[in-house]
């Protein structure tokens, strides 16, 4: 069974940059796929990014793409979200979720943590 602990939230300002942990324990994190998934306030879930279990492949949402790198550390079971020059408009609870298999854009994740919030104020 997979557990997962996200880190890392805060408030920052407009432009500033903060770096998620997604840290996993009890399964073989190594052949895991992880994505982020975020949602704001009266919102639904979205999809953030994902990498594959090799870390060979990654992919964004438009809404990250060019502003937010997704990394992994397999050693350290951990996958990272490096959020550049962020806007009030990406305030929302981040969640990080894990698959064995494919990554995939939709929420069909196996284990979910439970969330680091990050609020950006203008």
């Amino acid at each position: 069974q997979i557990q997962l602990v996200e880190s890392g939230g805060g408030a920052v300002q407009a432009g500033g940059s903060l770096r998620l942990s997604c840290e996993a324990s009890g399964d073989t994190f190594s052949s895991l796929s992880v994505a982020w998934f975020r949602q704001a306030p009266g919102k639904e879930r979205e999809f953030g990014a994902f990498i594959s279990w090799s870390g060979m492949t990654t992919y964004y949402a438009d809404s990250m793409r060019g502003r937010f790198t997704i990394s992994r550390d397999n050693a350290q079971k951990t996958v990272y979200l490096q959020m550049n020059r962020l806007k009030p408009e990406d305030t929302a609870v981040y969640y990080c979720a894990a698959r064995r298999g494919s990554a995939t854009a939709r929420p069909d994740y196996d284990a979910w943590g439970r969330g680091t919030q990050v609020t950006v104020s203008p």
